[in-house]
């Protein structure tokens, strides 16, 4: 990503109309990458993510020994180092990448070396303190600056935990299934509220063996991997991001003659609650053509927008933390919708690439929107009207793209400061959303 900020000018839209091929699910293509870097033979991927954070883990496979060649059609081919890594020879640079950096920690902590872990200065700001807890019951020698990166390793053999995850995080229960994979018994985790599940089922398609029961109430998952298991290469198309597709799908609810189809999509259903609560608002959703693979869901989705307009709704509890990366545009589209909407129980959104819940109110405000922050939220009245204004994306490639949507119905041009942030999950972002508004 370039180190240059720049700005980029999005003007009021009439419509949105066409059709969009989304690249690879940022989420899935971390895990396929890291695990295809572990497990024997050569692993071949198409439509992987062409954001920059997949790429920082492509990048510390190659530095752990793993051969990553970027084919002509554009498919990646990586040659894993079959349950070795070695030594890397300068300190694992993950970038912007929180996903990276804690996966990786669980997946490198069993090798007999030292790995320092560093990413850029938003990065060293990210909690890793979450992740070191639950290693180093395991055995791992971990070491933190404050609770931050950068991250030592010491890199020593592993024993199995009973570990009960105290925040739900997709990133800690990777962390410590990548290392249970590699450790000494069947290490087993527990989440009151279940997280997106793409780590299991890469696991299972890389062929692991992995378990999961469910409490009778339906509201504890418990999972559990044996260690001392080895990994076999796969060849997998990775489904369209979802999360990617929720900036369109939002954009699509603004306009009452709108008509979008996205074409590939992921439908994991750990993540397709936001199809719901498109649904809900008002979005009238068609899902077609609906496949299987490696464990993941894939379908085509159009979605116009109901005749009554947008309705608000309420987020809290398990859906807050199950959408959590799409909190930010639904925030930032509430203004518009009748009865607004409410964000609780989103406390983490305070400790992403930025503190979201802040830029998020700073930038409806700027905006002309009213609203309340909480620490843990945001409540955001309906029926505003929004004019155009500078916005401060934090360098947060979710805000800046967040706030290219609210500006479609706004009065006057709005000014996207730090617009090439979206570079990390979506570069083709700016791009897609010329290519489908009318104006």
């Amino acid at each position: 990503m370039s180190s240059i900020s720049s700005t980029r000018t999005i003007r009021p839209a009439r419509t949105l109309q066409g059709s969009l091929v989304l690249p690879g699910d940022k989420s899935i293509s971390h895990r396929y990458a890291m695990l295809a870097g572990l497990a024997e033979g050569t692993t071949r991927l198409s439509n992987f993510s062409t954001g920059a954070d997949p790429h920082s883990s492509l990048a510390c496979m190659e530095a752990l020994g793993a051969t990553v060649v970027h084919k002509a059609d554009k498919t990646i081919e990586i040659t894993g180092t079959a349950g070795q890594f070695q030594q890397s020879s300068a300190p694992l640079d993950c970038g912007n990448s929180g996903s990276t950096m804690r996966m990786l920690a669980g997946l490198i902590a069993p090798h007999p070396h030292t790995f320092t872990l560093i990413g850029d200065h938003s990065l060293t700001l990210r909690p890793m303190e979450r992740i070191r807890k639950p290693l180093s019951l395991m055995g791992a020698k971990i070491d933190l600056v404050e609770g931050h990166a950068p991250i030592t390793i010491q890199g020593t053999p592993l024993r199995a935990i009973d570990f009960d995850t105290p925040i739900p995080s997709a990133q800690v229960k990777t962390a410590v299934l990548f290392a249970g994979l590699q450790a000494n018994g069947t290490t087993s985790l527990t989440e009151a509220i279940r997280t997106r599940d793409h780590s299991e089922q890469a696991l299972r398609a890389f062929g692991a063996t992995l378990n999961r029961t469910t409490a009778a109430s339906g509201d504890v998952t418990k999972l559990s991997i044996p260690g001392g298991q080895t990994l076999k290469a796969i060849d997998a198309t990775i489904p369209g991001d979802i999360s990617s597709a929720a900036f369109f799908l939002c954009a699509a609810l603004l306009f009452p003659d709108s008509n979008l189809i996205l074409d590939g999509v992921g439908m994991n259903p750990t993540r397709a609650a936001l199809l719901d609560v498109i649904t809900a608002l008002g979005g009238k959703i068609k899902v077609l053509n609906v496949e299987e693979h490696h464990g993941e869901l894939v379908g085509t989705v159009q979605v116009k927008v109901s005749p009554n307009g947008l309705r608000g709704m309420h987020i809290g509890g398990a859906l807050a933390a199950q959408i959590i990366d799409e909190l930010p545009v639904l925030a930032a589209i509430a203004p518009y919708t009748s009865d607004g909407i409410t964000i609780r129980d989103a406390r983490e959104l305070r400790v992403k690439e930025s503190d979201r819940i802040a830029l998020v109110a700073k930038n409806l405000r700027a905006m002309g929107a009213e609203l309340t922050e909480h620490e843990d939220g945001l409540v955001i009245p309906g029926n505003q009207k929004l004019h155009g204004a500078q916005i401060d994306s934090g360098t947060d490639h979710r805000i800046a793209m967040a706030f290219s949507i609210a500006a479609l119905r706004a009065t006057g041009d709005t000014e996207i400061h730090g617009a090439e942030s979206a570079a990390i999950s979506f570069p083709e972002f700016f791009t897609h959303l010329d290519d489908l508004c009318q104006r």
